[in-house]
């Protein structure tokens, strides 16, 4: 059977979510208080964007640094993906974080071919923005709606495999056929029933279906 993974980037590929570095290093505020709003529902990922970004102090040079030398990925996620492309497994990052930072850490680690959905992060000078082109038209609460994108990109007859860690998580695990769940969203599944199997890293995933 063809497996379909898809998975999360903050806290899941890399080993920190890269979105709450960057602002513990750059937004100088009060930004706990936003994180927790967005946390709860009370704002959403792109109110909770924007409302952090006036906080700002960086420039994208500054960014781009401080990802590459902060930044550390799963030490199984390589040879995950690995796997996955010699098997003719599809492999997704589905992310309510940046494409940037994205970018960035997969450049630092050579990581190629990998699509990868998520908001855009628009930098001019030392100012900054998000674009979400993937947003729900029906739920504004994330940028990127990884449930829409989870069932338009899941092949026919794939067996749909979700890994992830987070809030922005829980939806989509609600609609894969397997989930491998740690941290917030292991709870979150726990709470709501949702089946789910605990892992600490791909070291895990690669023991189950390689």
């Amino acid at each position: 059977m063809k497996l379909a993974f898809f998975v999360d980037f903050d806290g899941t590929v890399t080993k920190e979510d890269t979105c709450e570095a960057m602002v513990k290093a750059f937004a100088k505020g009060d930004w706990k208080s936003l994180d927790e709003k967005w946390q709860q529902g009370e704002l959403t990922t792109e109110e909770c964007a924007r409302q952090t970004f006036k906080m700002f102090d960086a420039d994208e040079e500054s960014m781009k640094k401080f990802l590459q030398e902060s930044m550390e990925i799963d030490d199984y996620f390589i040879p995950f993906a690995d796997l996955c492309r010699k098997n003719g497994h599809h492999l997704y990052i589905l992310s309510d974080g940046y494409d940037f930072n994205i970018k960035v850490v997969f450049e630092k680690f050579g990581i190629k071919n990998i699509p990868y959905f998520a908001n855009e992060l628009v930098i001019s000078g030392r100012s900054f923005d998000i674009r979400c082109p993937y947003r729900s038209k029906s739920c504004p609460r994330c940028g990127v709606c990884k449930t829409d994108l989870m069932l338009k990109l899941k092949p026919e007859g794939a067996l749909s495999v979700y890994i992830g860690d987070g809030y922005s998580d829980i939806c989509p695990a609600k609609s894969a056929d397997v989930v491998f769940a740690k941290g917030t969203l292991l709870s979150l599944c726990q709470q709501n029933k949702i089946p789910a199997r605990a892992f600490k890293d791909f070291s895990d995933i690669i023991k189950e279906y390689f």
